[in-house]
């Protein structure tokens, strides 16, 4: 039987959808560095100033047209967004079109990867070997590098970041817009999984640029509707799905 998934108090909530943000530059130069078998990643700004790629704008765009095509009682009511650019510039193109009020909370921020920072996991092995050692005996959940953090560390503040909303918003449809990790540890909140649970899904499938995650609220706990859709992008032929993983490849 499926465990119920997450207890607080989450029934005063109906809905929840969080979708990761359009292709990012950095995710192109990510791509582009670990094909190359470089060491690290080619990129000027810092992790929270990485904007959208143009292939990212119309996934972005794409997601609006998505949610222009959704019955007035399916929207929703609140928009919070991670405050790192690739993640804000997504929701502003996606809402557009959308009367919705907007926040911003930094416990949606991607993963920090302290001295890992940039680089690829070749470089990793290559400058890093004992931590590429440590990783794989903790393994990834909670495995944390030198000034960064774990899926477990990410995860406290996603737990703190659903009950905050759950009282601010008590009975409305809320969308997120966050990154990779961020998307499977709700599902692993949601739905109840575990450690086991979570990495078997992480390493079967990448959560896709501008994807959609969605729950909706039944008796029991949470039921899950979509993971990880893509046919917004696919249908649009302005919009093609991408799976790079986030800026810093070694982060898994």
């Amino acid at each position: 039987m499926r465990r119920s998934g997450y207890n607080f108090a989450m029934d005063q909530l109906t809905w929840i959808a969080i979708i990761r943000h359009g292709e990012s530059v950095g995710n192109v130069a990510a791509t582009s560095a670990e094909k190359a078998g470089d060491d690290l990643i080619d990129l000027a700004e810092r992790d929270a100033d990485v904007p959208l790629s143009e292939t990212g704008e119309d996934q972005a765009r794409a997601v609006g047209r998505w949610l222009d095509d959704l019955a007035d009682d399916e929207l929703p009511d609140v928009v919070i967004t991670s405050p790192y650019v690739r993640a804000r510039q997504t929701a502003d193109l996606a809402i557009a079109d959308l009367d919705l009020p907007v926040q911003r909370d930094e416990r949606l921020r991607d993963r920090e990867l302290g001295v890992l920072d940039l680089h690829t996991l070749h470089g990793v092995r290559s400058e890093f070997p004992e931590e590429a050692t440590r990783r794989q005996r903790l393994g990834k959940f909670y495995y944390r590098p030198p000034g960064g953090e774990s899926w477990a560390d990410v995860l406290l503040r996603i737990r703190s970041l659903l009950r905050d909303v759950t009282a601010d918003h008590p009975g409305k449809r809320v969308l997120f817009f966050a990154h990779d990790a961020v998307v499977s540890l709700f599902r692993y909140v949601l739905e109840g999984l575990d450690e086991q649970e979570l990495m078997a899904s992480a390493k079967e499938v990448t959560i896709a640029n501008c994807s959609v995650s969605s729950w909706q609220r039944v008796r029991s706990g949470w039921e899950p509707e979509l993971f990880n859709f893509v046919e917004h992008l696919r249908e649009d032929d302005s919009a093609e799905p991408t799976a790079e993983e986030g800026v810093d490849a070694a982060a898994g």
